[in-house]
């Protein structure tokens, strides 16, 4: 395969790949616990901000609609890619920046979330695995100081 079409490819996969969040984060915004799942593979891993792990785009989806039906109801998700990095011709991470909200868009999106997304057989796809977590920039900033050779060479802030 030449270079242009290499990078052709990697451009849509990319594309695909951003495409998936996109339809989950709308499935989100929806309140819909089953596209949700959908987005996720049959044996996918969940680990939730507060530490809950979910095993299955259907557990994932159920799991979510009675969230969305209850303590996420009326919520929104925002999420920005920070990096995509595609591992192989079916395999990418992708790191995000995102934040559960209520009415305006928060300017500041303080939760990281993991993502390993893989291409299934059919073509598509979907999310292998997630793990949030709370972004602490104080703590960071302390440890940094503290510690100066812990700040990553690349540090997104």
């Amino acid at each position: 395969m030449s270079m242009y079409a290499d990078s052709a490819v990697r451009e849509t996969d990319t594309a695909e790949i951003r495409a998936l969040l996109e339809r989950s984060v709308a499935a989100w915004n929806r309140g819909d616990g089953t596209a949700y799942g959908e987005q996720f593979t049959a044996d996918a891993t969940d680990v939730t901000y507060v530490g809950t792990v979910y095993r299955g785009g259907f557990e994932i989806g159920r799991a979510h609609q009675a969230l969305f039906d209850s303590f996420l109801k009326g919520t929104e998700l925002a999420i920005e890619p920070i990096d995509l990095r595609l591992l192989g011709q079916d395999t990418a991470v992708v790191v995000t920046r995102g934040e559960v909200y209520k009415g305006r868009r928060p300017k500041r999106l303080g939760k990281l979330a993991t993502y390993v997304v893989a291409r299934e057989t059919d073509g598509r796809w979907r999310i292998a695995a997630v793990q949030k977590t709370r972004h602490r920039p104080l703590l960071e900033a302390l440890s940094f100081r503290a510690r100066p050779a812990t700040r990553p060479t690349a540090h997104t802030g």
